[in-house]
């Protein structure tokens, strides 16, 4: 007889003349054959999984998966056939298979994963868990045509979902208040810093207005001193421009001293801050653990507490910052008076030394002038004596008394050394007094004078005027 399936059956087809299984829509049954027809319509299975994280905190895992046989390969249709058609899809046996393998690998998956990375990767979780159990049931084959996997569930008695959700809310309403208390403390302090600066403008007309007052009595005794006062003006610049530099260094110290104290404020503060929301985190865990009664009442007050010392850091803070403003206000003002004073004495100092400076002028005119007139002096004697440099020597040496230097520093050089010493004389020992004796002794000089100039030779290294003779080897030939 000629056999046709339904549009979601098969016919299985065994017997004489089929090695294994025939499966087929549509058949011709010969005596020694059998059939059977098979539904491939794809079941819902509903199952909560238990598993448990790598924290080993157990959590229920909804899921509902539609899974039915593959009709696209032949030979996972030969398995489902030989495998799962004898048994109805709906029975216990079939169900118990599919949901051994689905709770099998979700739980050999989540034991590998922390409740955060579960929970924050749901998407991931879920691919990880088809892909293991779609492996599994391609021995059956069996496809997984949908699954949806619900939220994730506390098991009684381990509330980590429910304790996370509260956590977020809380934080949430504890991150709204810090709002609420820094809009207002900006309001706060926008008020205070428009009062400050307004008394501060104020005080700085005033000020101004005192050193307009000031100048103008001194330009009226400046008419009346006017020298000294421009020298002490300028004085007094020169000491203001050491002043101001020490002026930008006591107020760059300031501001870092302003910002180390703002720096510490705020990290004693965000310790403070973090030690508040430490204990609120425990608190709220042993509330928990109590009643909801006292879990709200030490929740309360941690937010006072923490509301509290936001608001007196914030007044702490306010207050270091007006005094450094007023410090900084008070030193550029004593640095502008400092820096008159200075000008004062730079202008006093700068015309002792314009004075200073015009009198080595004066003197070195004089010296130029005198260079010039010496010039003028050597110039006129030695054109006056022909143009002979050996002559204008010889003159100058004379009359500036060289030789008379020479001789007393040659005596000087001997004195106490017991020197040997000649005296020449004409080789007359008579010693008349007649008319010839004068002549004789300026005779006797003369002849002196070669012995003289051949020791002064000796010892010097100098030679005698050209008019007065030259030195040979024979002194006496000098006469």
């Amino acid at each position: 007889m000629y056999q046709v399936a339904s549009a979601s059956e098969y016919l299985v087809v065994t017997g004489a003349g089929i090695p294994d299984i025939k499966i087929s829509k549509k058949a011709w049954i010969f005596p020694g054959q059998t059939y059977t027809k098979f539904d491939v319509s794809p079941v819902n299975y509903t199952f909560e999984v238990q598993a448990m994280s790598a924290e080993k905190l157990p959590f229920i895992l909804p899921a509902v998966f539609t899974i039915g046989p593959r009709i696209d390969d032949e030979a996972s249709l030969l398995k489902y056939a030989k495998l799962i058609s004898p048994h109805d899809k709906l029975s216990h046996h079939v169900k118990e298979l599919v949901q051994g393998i689905i709770e099998g690998e979700t739980r050999v998956l989540a034991a590998s994963m922390t409740m955060e990375e579960i929970f924050k990767g749901t998407k991931e979780f879920k691919q990880e868990v088809f892909g293991k159990v779609q492996l599994e049931l391609d021995q059956f084959g069996l496809l997984i045509y949908n699954a949806n996997v619900k939220q994730l569930v506390d098991v009684p008695g381990h509330e980590y979902f429910s304790y996370l959700g509260q956590k977020t809310q809380m934080e949430a309403a504890n991150q709204a208040k810090v709002d609420v208390a820094e809009a207002k403390m900006k309001g706060d302090l926008g008020s205070k810093l428009r009062e400050g600066e307004t008394l501060r403008n104020a005080a700085a007309i005033d000020a101004e207005t005192k050193i307009a007052s000031t100048q103008r009595q001194g330009e009226g005794k400046k008419e009346e001193i006017k020298v000294r006062t421009e020298v002490k003006v300028f004085e007094n610049q020169r000491e203001a421009e050491v002043a101001e530099a020490n002026a930008e260094l006591a107020k760059k110290k300031a501001g870092w001293a302003k910002e180390a104290q703002v720096a510490e404020v705020e990290a004693s503060k965000a310790v403070a801050l973090r030690d508040a929301e430490l204990q609120r985190e425990v608190e709220t865990m042993n509330a928990l653990t109590q009643t909801e009664k006292l879990k709200a009442q030490f929740l309360s007050k941690a937010g006072v507490e923490y509301e509290t010392k936001v608001q007196e850091a914030n007044w702490e803070l306010y207050k270091k910052q007006k005094a450094a403003e007023a410090y900084l206000y008070e030193k550029e003002k004593e640095a502008q008076a400092q820096k008159a004073v200075a000008d004062a004495s730079f202008y006093q100092r700068k015309q002792v030394v314009d004075g200073d400076l015009y009198a080595k002028m004066k003197e070195a005119e004089g010296l130029k002038a005198l260079a010039e007139a010496q010039g003028t002096y050597i110039r006129t004697l030695l054109d006056a004596m022909g143009g002979n440099y050996a002559a204008l020597r010889d003159y100058l040496m004379i009359s500036g008394g060289m030789y008379q230097d020479i001789a007393k520093i040659n005596s000087e050089a001997v004195r106490g050394l017991q020197p040997k010493i000649s005296i020449w004389t004409n080789g007359s020992g008579s010693g008349d007094g007649g008319d010839n004796s004068a002549m004789k002794e300026v005779a006797g000089v003369y002849k002196m004078l070669p012995p003289l100039f051949k020791t002064v030779n000796e010892q010097t290294g100098m030679l005698p005027p050209s008019w007065m003779g030259t030195l040979t080897d024979d002194s006496t030939s000098n006469n």
